[in-house]
């Protein structure tokens, strides 16, 4: 007698099925419990509603820049007003005072109001740089044609988003960043690329994208040993804000 695939599968999914029924309620557990493990426990982390998960570093609650300093030395000098922090254009990026590898970041941001005619990369351009090498683009990308791997949501020269998720200028955006910082041998030498997950405005723009290197403006991205870095704010001389700035080291 001959059977076609599909029946013999039927048959021995049924036979396994009458075997299983006849198993006792202990032996049933038994099997059950060879694929169970209680511990480590995961870590209770409360998350209240509209506040950072109890576990994260908060880096800008909206009254002072005592996380962050100036890349050229010294103190952060951006403008705080209103639970924001904006950029001091001609003032110069700035950087988390404490440096991390793996994280998980959250980042709102608003790109100030086109009223000067600005287009491109001429409007509300900003970045946000993991590790101060890897940057996933700040920038006014409603209705503002430019190139793809330059636009809100890009892995700067890279990768453009999976989609434009961009608001209007003047509203508040977020971006929920999870990267994992590359690991190099000790000649050196890269073991594991960098990645970055980007949701933007809860979309996600970014999945796992394999990063060739540090961001490079012009000419290709390389890889260079370095340890864990700072976290760096963009000032590319437009008037773009923060707000509720927090990380969770991974």
């Amino acid at each position: 007698m001959k059977y076609t695939a599909s029946l013999l599968a039927l048959l021995v999914a049924t036979t396994a099925a009458a075997q299983e029924a006849e198993l006792t309620r202990e032996e049933r557990r038994a099997r059950a419990e060879v694929t169970e493990y209680w511990e480590p426990v995961p870590k209770l982390v409360a998350t209240p509603e509209n506040q950072p998960p109890a576990d994260a570093v908060v880096l800008f609650g909206g009254d002072n820049l005592d996380a962050w300093e100036s890349t050229k030395g010294g103190a952060a000098e951006w403008n705080i007003a209103d639970g924001a922090m904006t950029v001091a254009r001609g003032k110069g990026d700035i950087r988390t005072k404490e440096s991390f590898c793996d994280v998980q970041l959250h980042v709102e941001w608003r790109s100030p109001p086109n009223d000067q005619g600005h287009d491109s990369q001429d409007r509300g351009n900003s970045g946000i740089f993991l590790q101060s090498l890897y940057e996933v683009q700040v920038l006014d990308s409603h209705d503002n044609p430019t190139y793809v791997n330059g636009q809100a949501g890009s892995i700067y020269k890279q990768h453009p988003p999976l989609v434009n998720a961009s608001r209007a200028p003047g509203e508040w955006q977020t971006y929920d960043i999870v990267f994992e910082a590359p690991i190099f041998a000790e000649d050196g030498s890269l073991r594991k690329p960098a990645y970055l997950t980007v949701m933007h405005n809860g979309v996600v723009v970014q999945n796992h994208a394999e990063l060739q290197g540090g961001t490079e403006y012009i000419g290709l991205p390389r890889y260079k040993a370095h340890d864990c870095a700072p976290i760096q704010l963009q000032d590319h001389d437009a008037d773009v804000s923060f707000r509720n700035i927090w990380v969770r080291p991974l």
